[in-house]
C-alpha cells in the first residue's frame, strides 16, 4: 500500500511500458520514457495515453533529457551510447564518450543552459569504475569528474544551475554535488544527504527547492529540503503501485505532476505532490 505525507494522492498515470526505467518532459507537452528492449515512448499526460515512436535496437534505454526541437537523448546500454531520437523516431548515436575513453554503462543525461550534456557514466555494479562525463554540443566529450565511482546514477542541474547533483547509489549511498567552475570543470565533491540502507536512483527540484529522491531499493520517494530536512513522501510496502522507482521528473503544463517510471512494473505512477517543479534546460543543438 503506497502511504503519502500529508495524504496526497499517488495512481498510475499510464500502463503498457516494457520495464520503463527513464522518465523525461519535452517542451512539446509530452513526457516519454524508454523499455528494456529498446523502445521509445510518448505518454500524454492530460489523457493517459502512450505510444511507442521509436525502437532503438541492442539494449536497454535508461535515462533521457530532450533539447529545445523534443529531440530525445537517451543512454542506450547496448551500444554504450547516448543515442538521439528525432520525432520522427530516427535514431543516430550523439555520443560514445570522451576520445580516450568511451562510456562505459551510460545511465543517466542532464543538459545545462549552454547545452552541454552530463552524463552519469555507472561502471559495473559494485565495481567502484564509475564516472561522470561532460559532452559538449555536438557529441564531443571528455570525463568532467573520475572521483565519483560508486555507480553515479540519477543527476540534475541546482537551482541555480552552478551546482551538479549526483546520485550514488552504492557504496555509502548517497546524494552528492560538485560546482561548475568558471573554467566549466567539476569544483569539489560535497555530500548533499546520506541515504543508508537505500539504493537511490533518481534526482528532481521543485521551484522551492525541495529535493525528490527516488529509490530502487527499497520502493520509496524521499523529500530534501532547503533546509537538510528528509522525509518519506511515498512508499509502497507491497512494491506493486510503486515498484522500484528509479527516474523522475516534473510534467504537465505547469510542471506540476511528479512522476515516476517503475523499472520493476510496466507502469508510469502519478504523485499529486501540490508543487511546481524547477525548470529544466532545453537548448538548442544544432
Amino acid at each position: 500500500m503506497a502511504i503519502l505525507n500529508n495524504r496526497l494522492d499517488v495512481s498510475t498515470l499510464v500502463d503498457g511500458l516494457d520495464h520503463a526505467e527513464g522518465v523525461a518532459w519535452g517542451l512539446d507537452g509530452f513526457a516519454y520514457a524508454g523499455g528494456e528492449a529498446g523502445q521509445v515512448y510518448r505518454v500524454d499526460v492530460e489523457r493517459g495515453e502512450l505510444s511507442q515512436f521509436a525502437q532503438v535496437t541492442g539494449g536497454f534505454i535508461l535515462g533521457m533529457a530532450l533539447d529545445a526541437d523534443n529531440n530525445v537523448y537517451a543512454c542506450d546500454t547496448g551500444s554504450h551510447s547516448v543515442v538521439r531520437i528525432t520525432q520522427g523516431g530516427v535514431v543516430s548515436t550523439y555520443s560514445t564518450g570522451a576520445a580516450d575513453e568511451p562510456f562505459h554503462f551510460p545511465n543517466y543525461p542532464a543538459f545545462d543552459s549552454q547545452g552541454n550534456l552530463y552524463v552519469a557514466a555507472s561502471g559495473d555494479w559494485d565495481a567502484r569504475n564509475g564516472k561522470v562525463f561532460k559532452i559538449a554540443p555536438g557529441g564531443a566529450g571528455v570525463v568532467w569528474n573520475d572521483e565519483l565511482v560508486d555507480f553515479p546514477n540519477g543527476l540534475c542541474l541546482g537551482p541555480d544551475g552552478k551546482f551538479l547533483y549526483v546520485v550514488m547509489s552504492l557504496n555509502s549511498p548517497r546524494v552528492v554535488r560538485m560546482s561548475i567552475l568558471g573554467s566549466g570543470d567539476s569544483g569539489d565533491v560535497e555530500t548533499v544527504v546520506e541515504l543508508p540502507g537505500t539504493v537511490p536512483d533518481g534526482v528532481a527540484f521543485d521551484t522551492d527547492g525541495n529535493l525528490y529522491i527516488s529509490c530502487y531499493r527499497p520502493d520509496r520517494i524521499y523529500r530534501l529540503s532547503p533546509t537538510g530536512n528528509l522525509d518519506v513522501l511515498a512508499e509502497d510496502y507491497e512494491g506493486t503501485l510503486i515498484a522500484a522507482p528509479t527516474n523522475i521528473v516534473f510534467c504537465g503544463p505547469e510542471l506540476g505532476t511528479l512522476i515516476s517510471a517503475n523499472l520493476g512494473r510496466w507502469h508510469l505512477t502519478r504523485y499529486n505532490v501540490k508543487s511546481k517543479g524547477m525548470s529544466l534546460h532545453y537548448p538548442k543543438i544544432g
